[in-house]
């Protein structure tokens, strides 16, 4: 499944890096293409001469060779690559990737790649149970990266835990796995709604949610990351794409989010709606701040447009149509009144009662009702990078 692929190792300075000689002979022997770049303290743990014999290919530390004066485009290489794996990647490399700390070679390429970039961690069971640095990791696979998990064991210091670097094996296999669905969807396209909604109320105050866009961005990766084309409707977040494929629709108010599905879903495969949007906004938007003025201040809401009913209505039949209900009272029985309401094929739910679940985290745990009334598929809590495989792998079907 590698052969022809073309794939960035990068090697930080950890006592893993000697599993790095491995990891890039099982990817040759795979069929990968691969160059490796190494970090100056890299060099202390593996030598270049071992690696470059290995890959075929001549090593990067530097920018640059000051011998001649040959450069090492960062741009050209993140550009080149199919996939970037840093294997292992130390927690002092994590938490400069995570920052935007470009430092040297293989983190200035990581901040120029254009394709996937995989993070295998290694280091001892205190430093990886960090907060520090579990919110580092945290960071990398909300932006996109996929985190291959350390693996329990003896550690070099002589205790036991979680931090050994994934087993060569296991890596590989990781990379055998996402390149073989990454062609699934190709042809497709699909829509995905993302994030709140902000219903101005005047210039500097608005009425809002806490949903965070999480779900809906991991979803619209994991289309890309299969091939499909993208249109993400997004309301107001702090999150960013990395994925050409995913063309960004940037909205603030429902009516903005209403005018942008209507535009864009007759021409998609389907859609999937995770976007938290208000069900009223303000009859009246004043032009300047309103100033405090007694004790009390009246708004009046008028409804919005329900954009998944109107959306299910204009559905064509080999169209797929997801939504999404967050409940916390008779969830089950809600989330399949809103399924049939709203002409949908699949919904998935999601209960304020599960802990990890809902708003403004970085997990999920989801339960899946279709439209044939099969049984609900429950799952897991999990990441939502994970969360949105499932979803994923569920619409998978219907095509």
């Amino acid at each position: 499944m590698l052969k022809g692929k073309k794939i960035v190792v990068g090697i930080t300075g950890s006592i893993a890096a000697y599993k790095a000689a491995i990891l890039v002979r099982l990817l040759v022997k795979e069929g990968a293409d691969v160059k490796v770049i190494m970090t100056a303290l890299a060099k202390e743990f593996i030598t270049p001469l071992t690696m470059a014999t290995l890959s075929k290919h001549p090593i990067m530390v530097d920018f640059y060779n000051p011998e001649n004066g040959d450069w090492n485009s960062h741009v050209e290489t993140g550009i080149w690559a199919d996939a970037y794996l840093i294997a292992p990647a130390t927690a002092n490399t994590m938490a400069k990737m995570a920052n935007g700390v470009a430092d040297n070679l293989l983190l200035t390429t990581y901040l120029s790649a254009r394709c996937p970039v995989f993070v295998a961690p290694a280091m001892d069971l205190d430093m990886y149970q960090h907060p520090a640095t579990q919110r580092n990791i945290e960071v990398l696979r909300t932006i996109g990266n996929q985190i291959i998990e350390p693996e329990e064991g003896e550690l070099a210091s002589g205790l036991s835990g979680k931090g050994r670097m994934a087993e060569p094996e296991h890596i590989v296999t990781a990379l055998i796995r996402y390149f073989s669905y990454k062609e699934s969807l190709a042809g497709k396209t699909f829509m995905v709604t993302a994030g709140p909604t902000h219903e101005s109320i005047d210039p500097v105050r608005f009425i809002g949610n806490h949903s965070s866009g999480k779900m809906g961005y991991a979803l619209a990766e994991e289309l890309a990351s299969r091939s499909a084309n993208v249109i993400l409707v997004s309301g107001p977040t702090n999150l960013h794409t990395h994925n050409n494929r995913i063309k960004r629709i940037n909205v603030t108010a429902a009516a903005e989010m209403y005018a942008a599905c209507i535009e864009n879903f007759p021409s998609t495969d389907g859609a999937i709606m995770t976007a938290a949007v208000a069900d009223f906004t303000t009859a009246q938007v004043s032009d300047s701040k309103i100033k405090r003025q007694g004790n009390r201040l009246t708004l009046e809401l008028v409804p919005t447009k329900d954009i998944a009913a109107e959306l299910g209505k204009i559905k064509k039949e080999k169209q797929i149509f997801v939504g999404f209900a967050l409940e916390n009272e008779h969830e089950l029985e809600n989330a399949r009144k809103k399924l049939l309401n709203k002409n949908l094929d699949f919904i998935v739910l999601n209960s304020l009662q599960d802990k990890g679940a809902g708003f403004n985290v970085s997990t999920n745990k989801i339960t899946i009702i279709d439209k044939k009334n099969q049984e609900p598929q429950v799952f897991r809590l999990k990441s939502k990078q994970e969360v949105a495989k499932d979803i994923i792998n569920k619409l998978e079907l219907y095509l």
